[in-house]
Formats: structure tokens, sequence, C-alpha cells
């Protein structure tokens, strides 16, 4: 999230003006009192008043090479020195900073999610049914059932958005946040807190009919090589899944939940990197009416992070969202059809 959200330096960036500025800032005692030209630059003053550096021309190389230091300090460069930087700034338990929003949107996000996608695709009530053939059949339901839960817990994605985009040392971030959030819905309404819906739609319905349709592609291919491994028949006919043992729903499901996940969340960075962007830029109400690039719609954003930043800027922080997706998927597809199994186990003995 901080790696996305993160500006990056561009040799088309203009120089602030330094005119106007006052002779005398820049570092006077302290070499950490890093002094900004206009927040966003990624160019800093550094320097003392010109009566000191006259008289300790030392001081004033070691202040510039204390400015340099901060914003090294300050910038991400990759997962790991995130990490790392992160860490060593801000403390070990930011990296766990959103967690609570996290799990008040799980539950309910995953329930509309899995059985929303299970309803389309197996219930003969489902709009889908006789309409789209089998092998289109995850795409379509995996973006419906996305869409439905992205449109229930779009507030609280937004809340954890901007937590994990706070750079800040201060506890009681989430309470600073719900400030923020309260005073945007009194200043537009309660159809505020829905804003950044179209954001996430560009990001997790891709994803999700990635994900659904790799999910079962990759399901059908360990059956197969499991039935031609291991050559048996029930009754004189191959086993279909539904007849699989417990492990052995559990390990496909990992397996085919893990690598469909990871390939989706690669694909879909660039989405992600746009809605990041443009969720923390544009939280602040003066910047909507401001001419940013990230006013523009998602093509266009992304079209612009390209021509700026080439494909690296597009798939920032891509190591970081698979490791985190990939796991997350496998250990919520496999817990999800381990339990479908057991309950369908437990209606066919209440039902003998």
């Amino acid at each position: 999230m901080r790696l996305q959200a993160q500006p990056s330096p561009s040799p088309s960036i203009r120089l602030p003006s330094f005119v106007q500025l006052p002779p005398d800032l820049g570092v006077s005692a302290c070499c950490r009192d890093v002094f900004w030209v206009q927040n966003q630059s990624q160019f800093c003053v550094a320097a003392p008043s010109p009566s000191i550096a006259a008289l300790r021309p030392a001081m004033s190389a070691a202040a510039s090479d204390c400015a340099a230091e901060e914003t090294q300090r300050r910038t991400i460069n990759s997962t790991i020195d995130g990490l790392r930087k992160i860490t060593r700034n801000e403390g070990i338990l930011t990296l766990w900073r959103g967690l609570t929003p996290t799990l008040m949107m799980a539950v309910p996000a995953n329930v509309i999610y899995f059985a929303g996608y299970d309803w389309l695709r197996g219930s003969p009530k489902s709009p889908m049914a006789g309409r789209i053939s089998d092998n289109y059949a995850p795409l379509a339901a995996g973006s419906v059932a996305r869409i439905a839960a992205a449109i229930v817990v779009s507030p609280i994605e937004m809340l954890r958005t901007r937590m994990q985009a706070t750079q800040s040392q201060e506890k009681g971030v989430m309470r600073s946040t719900l400030i923020g959030m309260r005073d945007v819905v009194a200043a537009d309404g309660y159809s505020s807190l829905w804003r950044g819906l179209s954001l996430t739609l560009w990001r997790d319905v891709p994803f999700s009919a990635f994900y659904w349709w790799g999910y079962e592609y990759g399901r059908e291919r360990l059956h197969q090589a499991r039935e031609a491994s291991e050559p048996h028949s029930v009754l004189g006919r191959a086993r279909s899944r539904s007849e699989l043992s417990h492990t052995s729903v559990l390990a496909d499901s990992f397996i085919a939940g893990a690598a469909s996940g990871g390939i989706a969340a690669f694909f879909t960075t660039p989405f992600d990197v746009g809605k990041t962007r443009q969720q923390t830029v544009l939280q602040d109400g003066s910047a909507r009416a401001k001419d940013l690039p990230e006013n523009r719609t998602m093509p266009r954003f992304l079209w612009h992070i390209y021509r700026k930043e080439g494909m690296s800027g597009l798939f920032r922080g891509w190591t970081a969202r698979c490791l985190k997706v990939a796991p997350a998927c496998a250990i919520m597809i496999s817990s999800y059809e381990v339990g479908k199994k057991l309950a369908g186990t437990v209606n066919e003995k209440r039902e003998d």
C-alpha cells in the first residue's frame, strides 16, 4: 500500500521556486529538522542560514548530507525495503495497521462472495442457468458475486485503505481516520462512503473473474491427474469431485486457490496501483477540484502512470500483493470447500 501510494521521481518534474523562501530556511540545530518545499516535491531545502554557512562551511555540508539521508530514509524502494523502514521508523505494529476493518469486512464480504458464487454457478434459479456455457460461467459468476460483496463493504474498504496509507507513528490512527470520514460525510452526504466503489470494482471484478476461472480449471486438472495416476472406479465409473475425501478436497483447493490467486493478483496489480493512488490522493476534498492525474478515469490514469513511470510503475508492489493474496486465497477457498463438504456430510447423515 505504501509503496504503491508513494509518488515516483520523474525527470519531467518541475523544481519549486526558491526565490520567495526565507534566507535562513533549513537545518539549524538538528539534522532531522528537514524542511520540505510544497510537501509533494522530491527535493529538499536543508541548509543553514547564510551567516552560519559562511562561518561554518562544514555545517552546511553536513546539513546537506543529513537531508539526503532523510530523503533516503523516507523513500520505499521495494517490498522488503518497505517492511524494514516501516518497522524501524514507525514500529512493527504498523505492519498490522488496518487489521480491524479488514476483519470487520471479511465476514460479510466472504459470505456474500462465496455463497453468491455457488448460487450463481449451481442453482437452477440462477439467471445464468442455461444462458452461459460452463467454460465461461466462472468468469460471470465470480464477477457478479464480487460486485455484490463490494457494494456491501465499500465503506469499510475505504477506511482500511486510508488507515494503511497513513504515515504516522502516533496512536489512534483509526480514530483520526474515522473523524476524517465523518467530516467527509457531513460535507458530502452518506453517498461519499461509496465514493471509492468504482475504484474497488476496477480492481476486484477482473481479479475475481480470472481467479475463479483459474481455480475451476486448476481443480479439474488436479482431479484428472489424480484419476489418471490412481485408476479405480466406483461402480464401474470414475469418481466425481463430490466423492473425493476431505484430505483430497483440502489439497486440491489449497493448491488451485494459491496458484490462481497469485496469477490473478499479478495481472491485476495495475488496477490495485491505480485504486490506491486515487483513493489516497482524493481523500482530500480540495484535491478533487484540482486538475490532477488522479481525477482521470481509471484507464486514462493507468496510461498516465505508464507514460511517466513505465511498466515498473504499473506493477509497483506486485511482490507484496502476490505474497499476500496467494496464501489468503488458498486458506479461504480450502476452508470453504472443506466446510461445505463437512456440512454436506452432516446433512446426508441427518436425512439417513
